[in-house]
């Protein structure tokens, strides 16, 4: 009697990892059930209502499962999406931090609401085309290091990441795309997807302005001096230079946000104000909890390099860190991602 193979549900975006990842597992005997998650449906952009890209999106998924030969579903996630991703997104821009969506998606839908639909069908295993990968049940960096993807991943739920898969994890991606071509995949060729995670590149500003009213107020240097007036502190982040509209000399860079006043405060790229050493945060997800006096490393953005740091004190889901050297732009509302070499701890959102 044959053994029962393992049942996977992949979550596929339309996009080259996520196919490869599906055929890769199902090369690798896998049971393989194809996933789209609708979770955003239209945008307004420049004004007119247009409809988002999700049905040409799907429609390149199924393409990919046709032609591995899989099953295909289709899961409506819109509304919790709205709820616990873009609601927050308004609410912490209208409250002055900068917010990260792509972090939240990863914990509310695609290793949770997605999860519990893979248990509905009787999937052991989720799997993505995440650029990370797991092994002896640790969270490490993607070999590419151009595509590592645990940044946006720390928040995921502990318990489920036993029952994850990334089967890209382990490729550079011009492999990936490669790979696609040789299993002769529609996809193969498709260009990347960028901006916010489901809902895609749009103007930040504009999308915000959707619910957020303007509220103009001073642009003011560190000594005092109004250089200009902006359209709203929500609308802008520390380190931001680009949209200040501050005519002439010295280019200025936010270094903090006053919603109490109205003001907008500017510099220049190099003015301590800028840079911080000590960093407090909170809602802190731990993979592999470090103690009081580790020396670890860590990134405050995305793409970043590694920084060296210690942590200062940890205390539920609080924790406080000490970088060896000054990081530009901490950001209230980001993510703070915590590495020992290539794996990664868990990480928290800075205060």
């Amino acid at each position: 009697m044959s053994e029962t193979r393992p049942k996977v549900l992949v979550g596929m975006s339309g996009g080259v990892d996520s196919s490869v990842a599906a055929a890769l597992l199902l090369d690798q005997g896998y049971e393989v059930i194809g996933a789209f998650m609708k979770n955003w449906t239209e945008t307004k952009c420049d004004g007119e209502n247009r409809e988002c890209g999700w049905r040409e999106e799907r429609r390149d998924a199924m393409r990919v499962a046709a032609k591995l030969g899989i099953p295909f579903v289709t899961f409506d996630f819109e509304k919790e999406y709205r709820d616990k991703v873009v609601d927050n997104l308004f609410q912490e821009y209208a409250s002055g931090r900068t917010p990260n969506p792509d972090v939240l998606c990863n914990k509310y839908v695609k290793f949770d609401l997605f999860v519990k639909e893979a248990d509905k069908l009787g999937c052991a295993f989720v799997a993505t085309g995440h650029y990370a990968r797991i092994e002896d049940g640790r969270l490490l960096a993607g070999s590419d290091p151009n595509k590592d993807q645990t940044y946006f991943l720390w928040a995921i739920p502990r318990d489920v990441l036993p029952r994850v898969l990334f089967p890209v994890g382990g490729m550079q991606k011009p492999v990936v795309r490669d790979m696609a071509r040789t299993f002769g995949l529609p996809t193969a060729d498709k260009k990347d997807s960028t901006g916010i995670c489901f809902v895609g590149e749009v103007d930040i500003r504009a999308f915000l302005k959707e619910r957020i009213p303007e509220d103009p107020g001073d642009i003011v240097t560190i000594t005092g001096e109004i250089v200009g007036t902006h359209e709203g502190v929500a609308f802008y982040t520390i380190g931001q230079r680009h949209g200040l509209n501050v005519g002439g000399g010295m280019p200025y860079y936010v270094v903090d946000k006053k919603p109490e006043t109205k003001q907008l405060i500017v510099s220049s790229n190099f003015h301590p104000q800028l840079f911080g050493k000590s960093v407090r945060a909170f809602q802190a997800n731990w993979f592999c909890q470090p103690k009081v006096g580790d020396k670890i490393f860590a990134r405050v953005r995305y793409r970043q390099p590694l920084q060296a740091c210690v942590i200062v004190a940890i205390e539920r889901e609080n924790v406080e860190v000490a970088f060896d050297e000054s990081v530009r732009a901490v950001t209230p509302g980001q993510s703070i991602v915590f590495y020992d070499g290539e794996e990664m701890l868990g990480g928290a959102i800075i205060r």
